[in-house]
């Protein structure tokens, strides 16, 4: 933003707050006025209808230097291409007029806001993997004339770093819940890594699958055969599929729970898998020391409480410390963020991923609306 300032441009703002289905005091962008006017010190302008009048208005007579916020984009229905206000008992002809009535006036709701500038810029990679309005359809007015902002092009970098252009030896971490959610990442990471480390409770849904006692320990049950052809995958691709030889094992879900550390294959009946235990811990760090480049994408642990936390944490700290060493890393997700950051480690990795569903959509390889809309 301050580029486009400091170059004598004026600039116009848009983006989203929340998942509002209209209008809403509560999401509205003017509470953010103030935020960034102090951050690009000057004053912003503000429309509180981006279709309005005084909307082009602003736009047209906009000064250089000047900055104009235009209101919350999901306030209207033609951002997201998705008609509101369908009865539950709409008919098959309702839907359907409804959506085309949908996808017309979002035709039009493009061409205005485009309107109102001579270039375009997408810095959101947390949305490029929604073709809605303002982060894919816009960009085709802008012919020549679009751009990818600062954030998006350093996404785009560090994870190409990973899977296109990685220095050897590849180590990934992928924790998290639930198998399904990541098993489209673990295939296509086949193809990169040479060491896939599986923490969090998708670990039980394996380990059940090989025969393994894990007590009350999540576990997909529709996922067993799944898990046993991933285990056979990693075999023909040569890939060393690491998991918690051991882990930290609770009698209740609860931050009271008391605890003890056992086999993850033996797993006591009532008790429930929940952290990497220190052992599997010190033997995923040996892995990580030797390698070139990291990917961690999820806890390794039920993160969310403090005693299950630490095999999170460590990890968060090993990779600080590698990073150092000149191993590059890249760290996204949520709860990977926050290990991270609540560390102090932010800046001791190469890169943290502003972007959850839209990095995951991508390291599985499927094309972002987003970054498909400029570089087209």
């Amino acid at each position: 933003l301050k580029k486009v300032l400091d170059g004598g441009g004026s600039l116009i703002i848009m983006s989203h707050l929340g998942r509002p289905k209209g209008v809403s005091h509560k999401f509205s962008l003017k509470h953010i006025v103030p935020a960034i006017e102090e951050m690009l010190q000057t004053k912003v302008k503000f429309a509180p209808d981006c279709m309005s009048d005084q909307a082009s208005q602003y736009a047209a007579t906009l000064q250089p230097g000047e900055v104009l916020l235009l209101e919350n984009l999901r306030f209207y229905a033609e951002e997201e291409g998705k008609p509101r206000n369908l009865a539950p008992d709409a008919s098959e002809e309702e839907i359907k007029k409804a959506k085309t009535t949908i996808k017309e006036s979002q035709k039009r709701f493009v061409k205005r806001l485009a309107s109102y500038a001579d270039c375009y810029i997408n810095d959101a990679f947390g949305t490029a993997h929604r073709a809605h309005a303002s982060t894919a359809l816009i960009a085709q007015h802008f012919e020549n004339d679009k751009m990818f902002g600062y954030i998006m092009k350093r996404e785009i970098e560090a994870i190409d770093k990973v899977l296109k252009s990685p220095q050897k030896p590849v180590t990934a971490i992928i924790g998290g819940a639930k198998v399904s959610s990541k098993i489209a990442i673990i295939e296509r990471l086949f193809d990169v890594c040479d060491n896939i480390i599986i923490g969090g409770g998708m670990v039980y849904t394996f380990v059940k699958a090989q025969g393994g006692k894990i007590g009350n320990s999540l576990c997909e049950e529709d996922q067993l055969e799944l898990a046993l052809a991933t285990l056979e995958r990693a075999k023909e691709k040569g890939v060393n599929l690491l998991f918690s030889g051991e882990v930290v094992a609770a009698d209740t879900f609860s931050e009271e729970a008391n605890s003890t550390i056992c086999d993850a294959h033996k797993i006591p009946d009532g008790w429930i898998g929940m952290d990497a235990a220190p052992s599997a811990i010190k033997r995923w760090e040996k892995i990580l020391e030797s390698s070139k480049t990291v990917l961690w994408n999820g806890p390794v642990g039920v993160f969310e409480m403090a005693p299950f936390a630490k095999g999170t944490n460590r990890v968060a700290e090993i990779l600080a410390d590698i990073t150092s060493k000149g191993v590059f890393t890249l760290v996204g997700g949520g709860d990977s963020v926050a290990a991270v950051t609540q560390m102090g480690f932010a800046n001791r990795v190469s890169y943290i991923s502003t972007g959850g569903g839209a990095m995951l959509e991508y390291l599985q390889g499927i094309e972002l609306p987003g970054i498909a809309a400029i570089e087209r």
